[in-house]
């Protein structure tokens, strides 16, 4: 893997079986990443971004190809050890929030570390990330009494809270005003700033602008990797 990288994705290839069909998703895409970078990847509805995120993010295993993560090769890792590498290395933001509505906001932040030895300075970690995203008053709140921006820069500070190597976030602003959109985007710029590698699907081109380089696909083709 080149110096600095850390995605190298070569072939990947990925098809579900519909009836007696074959239905291809993702066509070959090859694609590099580096440590520090900001990619946004675009493309129309059903172009295979959600798919290629989550195999990026070790929730999906392609069909074909090779996928190499801070210079380990994961295609080929059981199960267990893939959720060993999503938890200790990989936050994910989704646009539906994913927070569980019977849980405050500082339970939902730890509830990564439920999951994996992440050390005893947890709640540290859970009380720093909060500040981070300019929560720490609301730790006590339940999932009801936060906007949706809110609700939003809480699946972010679960992200952070964990100290991934990688942020992949889905449509993170897809349910938000323009306002609070803007709000995103800064906390955004600032976790790259502090030297996060972020990687964004998006259908905003607002968003998409934000990062530091961005790639098209289209039916599985990836361009301008």
């Amino acid at each position: 893997m080149p110096s600095g990288s850390l995605i190298e994705a070569r072939g990947l290839v990925k098809s579900y079986r519909r009836a007696e069909r074959s239905l291809p998703v993702l066509r070959g895409v090859d694609l590099s990443v580096s440590a520090g970078e900001f990619l946004a990847i675009m493309g129309p509805s059903g172009s295979g971004k959600s798919t290629l995120l989550h195999i990026l993010g070790c929730l999906d295993s392609p069909s074909e190809g090779r996928y190499v993560l801070d210079g380990r090769d994961v295609t080929q890792l059981s199960d267990r050890a893939l959720s060993r590498i999503r938890a200790r290395h990989i936050g994910f933001v989704f646009q539906t929030f994913n927070l569980i509505p019977s849980l405050t906001l500082q339970e939902n932040i730890a509830l990564p570390f439920a999951y994996a030895d992440l050390g005893d300075d947890f709640q540290a970690r859970v009380q720093r990330s909060m500040a981070q995203v300019g929560l720490a008053e609301r730790r006590d709140h339940l999932p009801s009494a936060l906007s949706g921006g809110e609700m939003q820069r809480a699946a972010i500070a679960r992200a952070l809270a964990v100290g991934p190597k990688l942020i992949l976030a889905d449509e993170p602003t897809g349910n938000l005003d323009a306002g609070t959109t803007r709000d995103i985007l800064n906390l955004f710029a600032s976790m790259h700033a502090g030297g996060a590698t972020i990687i964004v699907v998006t259908h905003d081109r607002d968003v998409a602008a934000a990062a530091r380089r961005c790639i098209l696909l289209t039916d599985g083709v990836l361009s301008g990797a």
